[in-house]
């Protein structure tokens, strides 16, 4: 049995691969959260009775969190993060200071424990400039620069945490003799994501009767990345040997499509029948989105499955159920 921690693992993508290694069976889980986002709800409750997985709840930001802790595993899995564009408009101060604690703290801790291999989870946010300001290959490959548009922009605080742990991570695993394995997420969505997402907010507005329903950055482009390949990305790049220090790109590259077309596909299943009046994009959205994962592809044998189409009507189901059935796991 692999000893197994997840720190953040009751968020959207840590509870996704918490289920995905339950079903996989082999491993012995640990889940180390705050739950920001609310009370425990029925997928984790059912997990926990199931598989008899340690649950610990703990302010990462705060060191002594971490005494909970073991000091062996064989894999960390480091998801914990404050992340969405609301949130780095609303409290971007706050956001630095969580993000760059809970690093920190898990750094720290990484320093005097006995751990076979990380996973510290990123972001195309990190390079979302370089792309902007430099017309760089989309695409894009891992190797492209790091880039901050505008350091004094709030959009940008999300990225700059990353940036940080991306770095940390590779070198106090040098120092401190662990692998480490960092996986760049691109637009990954489903159920269960939480509401500061652009799939959710859109469900929201459709049946708020929004008229006309507006398009804020129509003819913007992202390829989308559905939760059930992101997670079997992210396993994999823990499970596969000789990755130490590599950085990968998760995400799809087969289907890059503009935001308009996105929301007049979600407004077809929800059966909106008025008009779209095409929006300006907010402040420091970026024009065009696409991840390389041919690196992923031959290192990993990542493959992602799932079309668009298919895991947006998905998740829109699921979001128009919960939001008509009254539910409060996210407020």
């Amino acid at each position: 049995m692999k000893k197994v921690l997840l720190i953040g693992g009751a968020g959207f993508i840590g509870l996704n691969i918490c289920q995905h290694l339950c079903e996989k069976g082999g491993y012995k889980i640990t889940i180390l959260d705050n739950f920001f986002r609310g009370k425990k709800d029925e997928v984790l409750s059912a997990l926990v009775d199931k598989y008899q997985i340690e649950v610990l709840t703990g302010d990462c930001t705060d060191a002594e969190t971490y005494r909970q802790l073991e000091l062996d595993y064989d894999q960390v899995y480091m998801l914990a993060s404050v992340v969405g564009v609301e949130y780095t408009q609303k409290i971007p101060e706050e956001l630095i200071r969580i993000n760059t604690a809970l690093i920190f703290n898990t750094l720290e801790w990484l320093r005097g424990a006995n751990v076979g291999k990380v996973v510290f989870t990123s972001t195309s946010e990190c390079y979302a400039g370089t792309v902007e300001q430099f017309n760089y290959t989309v695409p894009t490959p891992e190797e492209v620069p790091l880039c901050i548009d505008d350091i004094r922009h709030p959009r940008f605080t999300y990225a700059v945490t990353k940036m940080l742990g991306e770095s940390g991570f590779i070198q106090y695993s040098r120092a401190y003799h662990f692998e480490c394995t960092i996986v760049r997420y691109h637009n990954v969505y489903g159920p269960r994501m939480g509401f500061k997402h652009v799939i959710p907010q859109v469900v929201q507005r459709f049946l708020a009767k929004e008229e006309p329903f507006k398009l804020f950055g129509h003819d913007q482009t992202r390829s989308f990345n559905y939760i059930d390949d992101a997670v079997n990305g992210t396993v994999a790049a823990m499970e596969t040997k000789n990755t130490d220090g590599e950085i990968f790109h998760i995400g799809d590259d087969v289907a890059e499509i503009t935001i308009g077309e996105l929301v007049q596909y979600m407004g077809s299943l929800m059966g909106f029948e008025g008009s779209y009046e095409n929006v300006e994009a907010h402040s420091g959205s970026v024009s065009r989105r696409c991840p390389d994962v041919s690196k992923a592809r031959r290192m990993l044998s990542y493959a992602p499955k799932t079309d668009w189409k298919v895991g947006v009507k998905k998740t829109v189901a699921w979001y128009v159920d919960y939001l008509k059935a009254g539910k409060n796991v996210f407020e």
